[in-house]
């Protein structure tokens, strides 16, 4: 059943509530790039994302944890990844939520998750290290930025969006 906002002498049934409680639901976002090329894939990556929708709200979590046979694709700077939502957003908001990319303990960086197109999201680098150095390839996550990729680096992250 469609979320349909509240309206006075409507009669509370199951599947009303069910239009209004979010459920999580397991997803697994497809991984590409901003020119379809250099397509990395997740190999024997560990995945972990879910979604909840709520009226016309979508709140989602991801986790991946990448493996030894996880190609990372190879466009270098200039083919930025894109993962796709689990549900299409109403329009191309700046901020969906925030997401953490971790090489190793003292080597993470924070990265904004911006709506490139209505289904797939950009994973923008908007911090420094926490070490306090310098990120050398910043802008938009890819396969080498904010580093160079391999087996047991990981993205977390979690937000809300508004649905189309």
């Amino acid at each position: 059943m469609a979320y349909e906002p509240w309206q006075p002498g409507m009669i509370l049934t199951a599947d009303r509530m069910a239009s209004i409680s979010p459920t999580w639901r397991a997803w697994t976002p497809s991984w590409t790039t901003s020119s379809g090329a250099h397509l990395p894939s997740f190999g024997d990556a560990s995945i972990d994302c879910a979604y909840a929708e709520s009226a016309g709200t979508v709140f989602w979590r991801m986790e991946i944890i990448f493996g030894a046979t996880t190609n990372f694709g190879g466009g270098g700077g200039g083919d930025n990844w894109l993962f796709s939502l689990p549900v299409s957003a109403s329009g191309l908001p700046s901020c969906i939520g925030f997401f953490e990319l971790n090489a190793s303990v003292d080597v993470r960086v924070v990265a904004r998750g911006r709506c490139v197109t209505t289904g797939d999201v950009a994973l923008e680098i908007s911090s420094g290290k926490v070490d306090g150095s310098a990120v050398t390839t910043g802008g938009i996550a890819d396969a080498v930025s904010p580093w160079a990729w391999a087996a047991d680096h990981s993205i977390r992250g979690s937000g809300q969006y508004q649905r189309s």
